[in-house]
């Protein structure tokens, strides 16, 4: 026991002593897990922003109009009107998400084409091949608003009159069912635009969207302080950062073999068992010193809420011992220093990807997500998430804790057996 505390009092004090080492483990974890965290929402009580879209504007027409000043006026959207040349420069460039084209006759094309009385005029839409989803949002908002209008107009406007009048004498020519029954459709809507509440501009007549939503934020704690995007990032990060530590610790190993260090400690009078669990054992508390200390930088600063200290500690704690035995497994099966750097640093990436550090794992593919859940790193992330923001119980820490020492025993388990068969032979 009086050798197991001194190799790892050694390595503390050399660890600790190294202070511009020391800053750089705490401080790029931070810096990138702060801006990881701004990128998917923050503390979440920031504004969405709008998004940038450009109008072309080629019709005249009064309803084209009013459509231009419906998405001009929606707050999700940031409107600039251009010439067609300069919305295709700008798209291109990337300066604006997408462009809307509304054509010459449109709006008097739509008023026809609502009831069926002709072709369905085209708005071209203009995007960024990187704007999938923006391009889905634009064409929502673009079809509430042309539809609001459009109805309005053709029940109550000028333009619906006129159409109604021109289309009930061409129909007066024709007598096969579908023309009969669209002339009394239109004769009925010329009743509901002369009504008395239309004459004194009452009700518009509009078509609008029948139904409202109300939102409300769920989640397991029982004091709700919504979404943190910096807990989930710090999560992310501490655990990447954290894993090149213990490919360090892995490299510093294989570096004291190379020298000499290692065969000269089992030399003395100490077991091989002694000098891995000093190892190991140094390793999980440098790795526990520098998750709280990222964690402390969260709380502090960024308002991270830990809302089950207890099973947060645990879930660090297995982490941190995880760690610590992938350190050992490295320098178990790795060649050489330098090839075992690189083969830790893909595997700790792909580890760390799929884990769900760089971006949430609900926006990879069904069958990544599904393989993540053999990886180590997507069990420590989602216990942190568990203890932070979504509030959870011990339930979910005691999994998550369960998973990392399970992991962490076949690495350190392999590591040994591989380290005791290299001393035999």
């Amino acid at each position: 026991m009086t050798a197991f505390i001194a190799l790892v009092r050694k390595d503390l004090l050399l660890f600790f002593s190294d202070r511009r080492a020391l800053l750089v483990n705490l401080v790029l974890p931070i810096v990138i897990a702060t801006f990881f965290g701004y990128l998917f929402g923050g503390s979440g009580k920031s504004e969405t922003s709008r998004i940038e879209v450009a109008l072309v504007q080629l019709d005249a027409d009064p309803v084209s109009a009013k459509i231009a000043a419906g998405l001009k006026g929606d707050a999700s959207l940031a409107v600039s009107e251009m010439t067609l040349e300069q919305a295709r420069k700008e798209v291109g460039k990337g300066r604006q998400k997408a462009a809307i084209v509304i054509p010459r006759g449109f709006g008097q094309a739509a008023g026809a084409a609502l009831f069926g009385a002709g072709e369905k005029p085209a708005i071209a839409l203009l995007y960024d091949p990187s704007q999938q989803v923006v391009l889905a949002m634009v064409k929502g908002m673009l079809t509430q608003q042309v539809m609001q209008v459009v109805s309005a107009e053709m029940f109550n406007g000028q333009a619906g009159q006129d159409f109604t009048g021109k289309s009930m004498a061409a129909l007066d020519q024709r007598d096969d069912p579908d023309s009969v029954a669209l002339r009394e459709m239109l004769g009925s809507v010329n009743k509901y635009r002369q009504r008395p509440q239309a004459a004194s501009g009452g009700a518009k007549g509009a078509l609008s969207t029948p139904f409202s939503t109300s939102e409300e934020q769920v989640s397991s704690g029982s004091k709700l302080e919504g979404y943190n995007g910096y807990a989930h990032s710090f999560a992310g990060m501490g655990v990447q950062f954290i894993l090149f530590l213990g490919i360090d610790i892995g490299i510093g190993v294989l570096l004291a073999r190379r020298s000499g260090i290692f065969n000269r400690l089992l030399a003395a009078p100490v077991s091989l068992q002694t000098v891995l669990l000093a190892r190991a054992a140094s390793a999980a508390v440098i790795a526990l010193f520098l998750l709280c200390t990222i964690f402390a930088f969260a709380v502090a600063v960024l308002g991270v809420r830990i809302s089950n200290p207890v099973g947060f500690a645990g879930v660090a704690i297995a982490f941190s011992v995880l760690t610590a035995s992938f350190g050992l497994f490295i320098a178990a099966f790795g060649k050489t220093p330098e090839a075992a750097r690189g083969i830790a640093v893909f595997a700790t990436l792909i580890m760390v990807m799929l884990g769900g550090a760089w971006v949430p794992s609900f926006m990879f593919p069904a069958w990544v997500q599904s393989a993540a859940t053999v990886v180590p790193t997507k069990w420590a992330i989602d216990g942190f998430d568990a203890m932070t923001w979504r509030g959870q119980g011990m339930d979910a820490a005691l999994m998550a804790i369960g998973v990392q020492l399970a992991f962490g025993a076949v690495f350190g388990l392999l590591a040994l057996w591989k380290f005791k068969r290299e001393q035999r032979g």
